[in-house]
C-alpha cells in the first residue's frame, strides 16, 4: 500500500460477524507552478526594478548631501558646481521647505528640511521595494521555509 494510505479494520458482531473495511487514503494537494523559465524572468524583471529604484535613490540622496554640504560651507551660489547641484535639488528639497527652521550662521545654511527629505525618500523607496516583494514568484520550498520561520 501507499505510505498516504490508512486502512481501518472494524468487526461488528451481532448475529454474523460482519468486517467492515474503511480505507482512506491522503491525497498531497496538487501544486501548480509556472514554467521556472517564466518564473526566471518575472524575478529578473523585479529585481532590475529594485536596482532602478536603489539607482534613483543614490542619485537622490547624493544631491541632497551635496547640498546640504554646500550650503553648510556657505558655498557661492552663483558658481557653476553649486548653482547645479542647488537647481537639480530644488525640487527635490521643496515640499519639505518651512518643516523646521533653517539655522544660518554667518554665510553658512543648515537646512533641516534637506535631511528630513533625505529621509522620507528612502523610506519611500524601501517601502516601494517592500510592495513588490508581494509581487515576486515563490516556490512551495520557499513558501514552507518561510512559514515555518515565522
Amino acid at each position: 500500500m501507499d505510505e498516504h494510505t490508512e486502512t481501518k479494520v472494524t468487526t461488528v458482531s451481532e448475529e454474523q460477524p460482519t468486517r467492515v473495511v474503511t480505507t482512506t487514503k491522503q491525497v498531497p494537494p496538487q501544486i501548480h507552478t509556472e514554467h521556472p523559465q517564466k518564473v526566471f524572468e518575472k524575478k529578473k524583471a523585479i529585481f532590475r526594478t529594485y536596482q532602478v529604484i536603489w539607482y534613483i535613490l543614490a542619485v537622490v540622496e547624493i544631491l541632497l548631501g551635496f547640498r546640504v554640504t554646500l550650503k553648510a560651507l556657505g558655498a557661492n551660489a552663483f558658481s557653476g558646481f553649486a548653482n547645479l547641484v542647488y537647481a537639480l535639488s530644488d525640487p527635490l528639497a521643496l515640499p519639505f521647505r518651512g518643516i523646521l527652521q533653517t539655522n544660518v550662521e554667518q554665510a553658512s545654511v543648515f537646512e533641516w528640511s534637506t535631511i528630513i527629505a533625505a529621509i522620507v525618500y528612502a523610506i519611500i523607496a524601501i517601502g516601494i521595494v517592500q510592495l513588490m516583494q508581494l509581487f515576486k514568484p515563490v516556490t512551495p520550498d520557499e513558501v514552507e521555509q518561510t512559514v515555518d520561520t515565522v
